[in-house]
């Protein structure tokens, strides 16, 4: 689920769109296995492992590149995934970069 606003904030000042990006590198060996365990029905435990891994950094990323923008919040947030013509998988994160400050008149 992603936000357009946060509740009990205001938007202040947006800096645009910012985005992390990661890459998870083709692994031969691993993808052999993988598609082995697939073909006899187990569940391919290592692709989630690595997406997620590669969700988390490009998370991380766009932490990093919205903060030094100025911003202390990101909305819209949206994630991108492909694969890549050399086997490796590309994971982006983006959304708009954000200053927030707690709406008027609430206790905080």
């Amino acid at each position: 689920m992603t936000f357009d606003r946060l509740e009990g904030f205001v938007v202040v000042k947006s800096f645009g769109t910012a985005r992390g990006e990661a890459v998870t590198s083709r692994n031969l060996l691993r993808a052999t296995f993988r598609s082995l365990g697939s073909f006899m029905g187990f569940a391919p435990i290592d692709f989630l492992t690595d997406a997620d891994r590669a969700r988390s950094q490009s998370l991380a990323a766009l932490i990093k590149a919205a903060e030094q923008l100025g911003a202390n919040g990101v909305v819209g947030l949206q994630f991108d995934a492909g694969e890549r013509g050399d086997g490796s998988t590309r994971v982006c994160a983006f959304g708009e970069a954000v200053l927030l400050e707690p709406e008027p008149g609430l206790n905080r």
